[in-house]
């Protein structure tokens, strides 16, 4: 047993740390992003539907008990967008739970997948949604003028027709839930049916996948956890702790449900590789030495 207070010294030939590449990785895969894995990404994941939803924790302090001048104290919410089938994380917007906020993460979701309209989008009852989903997916129509005496009609936003978007309304009592019921909000129950008979994991209108990685993330980040003493005391740090706890997931967390049966052998898989934006599942030293792109 070693006397207290002793520690051994530094090995002969040390001379500080060395970076090594990840145990059986000859070259970087070729399907993997070259130049991004974590805030953007090159091409777009395979996403074909998205479950939007917000998760609550606090910095500092709760709001309630907070200065309300103070910005950097109080609720801190994720707002986060899902992809159910691949379980992929594809945006995350950590702040107060704003309509800025929310179209921030409707706008970004948008981008990250190359524009596409999807096949069923759902969220809770929150009433930025519509808001966001119609600013990010709409077209700004102006119609002509006629030429006849009055003021000209003003412009209006149209939807793509095969935009689907419905809600999901959960009656609690003590505390329980109860019953839930569903809203179409853009296109019909016949289109949103449709899309559920091609999902490859819904068949009916509902956020638990979205739900279930709230879950996840608060089992993974400590700082999310309830009723604890571990809670953020910084506002920076805490976004910081959260964009990793996310991202990290998408690469580097196989998840069960996504394996699959190769020659006989179970295959794990993250969300990532589910999403066809990587081959294998990257250990954490290989996630945080790859090079990110910062936009601007």
């Amino acid at each position: 047993m070693w006397p207290r207070g002793w520690a051994p010294g530094r090995p002969p030939g040390w001379s500080g740390s060395t970076r090594i590449r990840s145990p059986g990785i000859s070259d970087w895969p070729a399907a993997t992003p070259s130049n991004s894995t974590r805030n953007s990404w090159p091409f777009p994941p395979t996403t074909a539907e998205v479950q939007f939803d917000e998760k609550w924790a606090f910095v500092g302090r709760k709001e309630k008990n907070c200065d309300p001048d103070d910005p950097h104290r109080g609720d801190c919410w994720d707002h986060v967008a899902l992809d159910p089938e691949a379980r992929l994380v594809v945006s995350l917007v950590v702040g107060k739970r704003t309509a800025d906020a929310t179209h921030a993460l409707v706008r970004d979701f948008h981008r990250r997948t190359g524009g596409r309209v999807m096949r069923v989008m759902t969220s809770d009852e929150y009433p930025a949604y519509p808001d966001a989903i119609r600013a990010a997916y709409g077209t700004t129509v102006t119609p002509p003028r006629t030429g006849r005496p009055g003021r000209p009609r003003k412009p209006y936003t149209t939807l793509p027709p095969d935009l689907t978007y419905a809600t999901v309304h959960k009656t609690r009592e003590d505390g329980r839930v109860v019953d839930v019921s569903t809203r179409v909000v853009f296109g019909t129950a016949v289109a949103v049916a449709l899309a559920l008979a091609l999902s490859v994991v819904s068949r009916v209108v509902n956020t638990c996948f979205v739900e279930r990685h709230n879950g996840t993330d608060r089992n993974r980040c400590s700082r999310k956890v309830r009723k604890g003493y571990t809670f953020s005391k910084d506002w920076g740090t805490h976004r910081a702790a959260t964009a990793f706890s996310y991202f990290s997931y998408n690469f580097c967390w196989p998840v069960r449900t996504l394996r699959e049966k190769v020659d006989g052998r179970w295959r794990t898989r993250t969300p990532a590789m589910a999403a066809g934006l990587t081959n294998h599942v990257w250990p954490l030293s290989e996630w945080l030495a790859y090079p990110a792109v910062q936009r601007k």
